[in-house]
């Protein structure tokens, strides 16, 4: 098999432009003999950076990979990649998810590059590399740069992100202060890596593992183990294998890998943020994937793993116990995987990789006949509010089931009076405003937070109920927005409202005061408003110029809200997603002299 490195390096057919790709790449010291032996060139796409601290750990660990890599006879070209922090980014990570994209996919096809290992981590990087990688399709294996080791306060677990939003609540009811809530959450946060919680860090990375992306076994392990540099080395020497076997995402990531992967998440109780992604994976892969196979394959699949937010664990615990391979095994066991013989990087399939793994603790990986909850999926749900938003079940509290979804005459749904925000400074500033009159049988919104309106798509659903009710002991209240949640929330909020607001979504028409009913049972979420009311207030709006938003900051901001699509299509941008396996259907792009 020709290599696409050759094309460059190697090419007797053009010599000049041999001479002048192979020329410059000597300059720090490569042989033209190695860059002509006809060993494949491995890129390391490097995430980590002094901006990305929850990947940094991976400038460490690509050092084992480039190790594995000429063990098994490659070179490495290591480059970077644009830099995504969760917790960093202003306004949020995920308006550089389709940037960081963009920009791996010309690295991926534009240079010498035969097989990549895609360096994952903090939220956004997984999905953005997996992306470009399947819009590209030459062999990749993703690596995962590990949970930070659990967090502790006071003896007690204290995780990313979920100790914040737990903190949060006390420090507004007068129980700690501003250097309490500071000690909380720096506590949370002991080491390298990401989210020690299944927040959408664990999830993703936890996901491209049972996606089939990357070796079994790697997606739990805490960063600074010694076993993440380990397989870091073995991801390195796989991969060189896999350029030889030409095994591609596209033979990867399959259908049957996304019916997985979703079932999956179910299992360890994942973030709402994972159906945004993997809907936008699936996408460049021409998989159409949809909040109702989000549903539909795994709604009825228990919640197995007994980790933060969903339960008490944290990522340390969660590998110690098993990891993916331990969760992997109860679903193989009980014939609830449904495509065992889906392929992996591997080379093997599920069945075969995991037929044999083991849970080590049976009380942070339930067995499956005795599971948290039982059914532990996402509901997809639609109304004259949105056609598609998704609420994670998992995370459905006993107090928030008591109180709006036990009521024997209409189970499983609730009704509320709508408190509107625009935006989370709206929220911040009024939400202890007792003019609201906020009491227990409100339904609190938030707006202008989606892929246009934002823009990106910003995590700022996660409200809390205001300080006089959580002095009264009610700690959550139904919460609806056409934003995002952390995945470290345990609040079972309705997210990812789409069409948004800033699309002319129902959520644009809805007012304060408007009562609002939520029905699981038939998945829908509806104003309780005469259509004619609706169709005057959308005519209304129309009329004042639509539904108001912030004003573009930078030339990214313009560019991406002018081609995004809204959350239930992945975000993707629309006009990517025609481009399919390009190394193919595209070939070698033309020379550059």
């Amino acid at each position: 098999m020709k290599l696409r490195s050759q094309q460059w390096f190697d090419n007797p057919d053009n010599p000049a432009m041999t001479a002048l790709y192979i020329e410059r790449y000597l300059n720090f010291g490569i042989t033209r003999e190695e860059l002509q032996s006809g060993k494949p060139i491995i890129g390391i796409a490097q995430t980590g950076s002094d901006l990305s601290p929850c990947n940094r750990h991976h400038i460490e660990l690509a050092k084992r990979v480039r190790d594995g890599i000429v063990a098994s006879g490659g070179i490495c070209f290591e480059f970077p990649v644009h830099p995504i922090q969760e917790t960093g980014k202003r306004p949020t990570a995920a308006l550089d998810r389709n940037l960081a994209y963009l920009g791996l996919v010309e690295s991926l096809y534009g240079y010498p590059i035969d097989g990549v290992v895609l360096t994952i981590g903090c939220d956004k990087t997984t999905p953005a590399l997996l992306m470009a990688a399947a819009t590209v399709d030459i062999p990749a294996i993703a690596l995962s740069v590990g949970p930070m080791l659990n967090g502790w306060h006071k003896g007690k677990r204290a995780g990313s992100g979920t100790a914040i939003w737990q903190a949060r609540k006390e420090l507004a009811a007068g129980d700690i202060d501003y250097d309490g809530f500071m000690d909380v959450a720096t506590a949370s946060a002991p080491s390298v890596g990401y989210c020690n919680t299944m927040g959408t860090a664990s999830t993703m990375n936890s996901l491209a593992e049972a996606l089939g992306m990357q070796l079994p076994g790697s997606a739990a392990i805490p960063a600074p183990y010694r076993e993440r540099g380990q397989i870091s080395y073995e991801t390195g020497k796989r991969i060189v294998a896999m350029v030889h076997e030409d095994l591609k995402p596209s033979d990867v990531m399959t259908r049957a890998a996304f019916e997985n992967a979703i079932v999956a998440n179910s299992a360890i109780g994942g973030s709402t943020n994972a159906p945004i992604h993997l809907n936008a994976i699936a996408a460049h892969l021409d998989i159409e994937l949809t909040n109702d196979d989000w549903q539909n394959v795994g709604h009825q699949i228990p919640l197995l793993c007994n980790v933060q937010p969903a339960g008490d664990y944290l990522g340390e615990d969660f590998h110690q116990a098993g990891g993916v391979p331990g969760v992997m095994s109860e679903l193989l066991a009980n014939d609830a995987l449904p495509h065992p013989g889906a392929i992996t990087v591997s080379g093997q399939s599920m069945g075969e990789i995991y037929a044999n793994a083991s849970v080590s603790n049976a009380d942070v990986i339930k067995p499956f006949g005795a599971p948290m909850k039982d059914a532990a999926g996402f509901i997809n749900l639609r109304g004259n509010l949105f056609d598609s938003a998704i609420m994670k079940t998992s995370v459905i509290s006993p107090e928030f089931r008591a109180r709006y979804l036990s009521n024997p005459d209409d189970p499983e749904a609730f009704e509320g009076r709508a408190i509107v925000f625009d935006g989370p400074e709206d929220y911040h500033d009024r939400i202890e405003d007792d003019a609201l009159g906020i009491d227990e049988s409100c339904i609190l919104v938030i707006r202008g937070a989606g892929p246009i309106g934002y823009p990106g798509g910003a995590e700022v659903v996660n409200m809390q109920p205001p300080a006089s009710l959580l002095k009264r002991g009610i700690n959550e209240l139904p919460c609806i927005g056409d934003g995002r949640q952390s995945g470290t929330s345990g609040s079972p909020s309705i997210l990812n409202a789409a069409p948004e607001a800033a699309a002319m979504g129902g959520l644009a028409l809805l007012e304060t005061g408007d009562m609002v009913r939520i029905d699981l049972n038939s998945g829908r979420a509806d104003i309780q408003v005469d259509d004619a009311v609706l169709d005057a207030r959308r005519a209304a709006l129309v009329e004042a110029g639509g539904f108001a938003y912030p004003e573009h900051q930078t030339p990214w901001q313009e560019i991406q809200r002018g081609i995004v699509d809204q959350f239930d299509k992945g975000m993707v941008l629309k006009p990517a997603v025609k481009y399919q396996r390009i190394a193919k259907t595209k070939g070698i792009a033309r020379d550059n002299h």
